[in-house]
């Protein structure tokens, strides 16, 4: 089926329908189908397609737009020569560069360095070799969460703690041997708050929610057991959002940036997504149309 917008998601989502009882991928229809609904309006046609699909010829597009391409982190190299490739065939939402810029956590650096407000963070290179009784020792955060630089879902995402870091120390050894690791201080306000997430469109506040752990975890994503709520956010934060999409170079169509109050109390970048992030568009419909809008722009 031939459409002006792809809508790109992953093999295990490109069903038509849910089965009964499986509201993840219920979820994941129900984002693209309001996205999907929205371009329409505008005169847009669009079709789901895998990222990773064999035969596709992806200039039968004038666009593609990353939405739930959620296994790319688990098939890099292969998503790497992907988005290498296609480029020359079809323009890409966002733009290949802010993709291949946000693959890496690093980019948390270039944020700080630009003068936005992020967690504070320490790199472990791929390669090196870290204690981690003694990385707690060097930053005084005896409290802590590390994960991969390239990852998502809180995959291998730890929480650590003087209690812990010699079980765990073999674990981000072996992690090491092949990919960098981000260190950070645990944010108690994920847990006694909630992790709130901003959505812009076009360098613009859209809508909010908050996300908030299960009892007993850290990890926000439903995935873990996390739940999502409206949310009404403060000034400071969508001022924050922004001055964060902002500092993106080029501007991006569409973002999401996860905002966590730090050890001072003040709001500060914990993620920015801008390859594959949900956006509830399904909590806040008027964001598909604002999400649209901002594609149309861009075609």
């Amino acid at each position: 089926m031939k459409a002006e917008v792809a809508l790109l998601t992953e093999r295990r989502y490109v069903a038509a329908a849910a089965p009964e009882g499986d509201w993840y991928l219920g979820n994941v229809l129900r984002e693209d189908h309001l996205l999907g609904t929205a371009l329409a309006r505008l005169g847009i046609s669009s079709v789901r397609v895998a990222w990773s699909c064999p035969d596709q010829d992806w200039s039968d597009f004038r666009c593609a737009v990353f939405r739930t391409t959620w296994d790319y982190f688990d098939r890099l190299e292969e998503f790497s020569t992907w988005l290498s490739r296609v480029p020359s065939q079809t323009c890409l939402c966002n733009a290949p560069s802010l993709i291949w810029w946000n693959l890496d956590k690093h980019y948390l650096a270039d944020l700080e360095a630009r003068g936005i407000p992020v967690v504070r963070s320490r790199f472990v290179e791929r390669g090196t070799s870290v204690r981690l009784t003694e990385l707690i020792q060097e930053t005084g955060w005896c409290q802590a969460v590390i994960k991969p630089c390239v990852s998502g879902a809180a995959r291998h995402t730890y929480r650590v703690s003087p209690a812990n870091a010699e079980e765990l120390t073999p674990v981000v050894e072996r992690l090491l041997a092949t990919q960098s690791l981000l260190f950070q201080p645990f944010e108690q306000a994920v847990v006694t708050q909630g992790e709130d997430s901003l959505m812009a469109f076009n360098g613009r506040f859209s809508h909010a929610v908050r996300k908030v752990a299960k009892a007993g975890d850290f990890r926000v994503q439903d995935d873990h057991g996390g739940t999502v709520h409206p949310f009404h956010p403060t000034r400071a934060q969508i001022e924050l959002a922004e001055a964060a999409v902002a500092a993106c170079q080029p501007l991006p169509t569409y973002g999401r940036v996860d905002l966590v109050q730090d050890h001072e109390g003040r709001p500060a970048v914990m993620e920015l997504e801008l390859i594959e992030p949900e956006l509830w568009l399904r909590l806040h419909p008027p964001a598909a149309t604002a999400l649209a809008e901002a594609i149309a722009q861009g075609l």
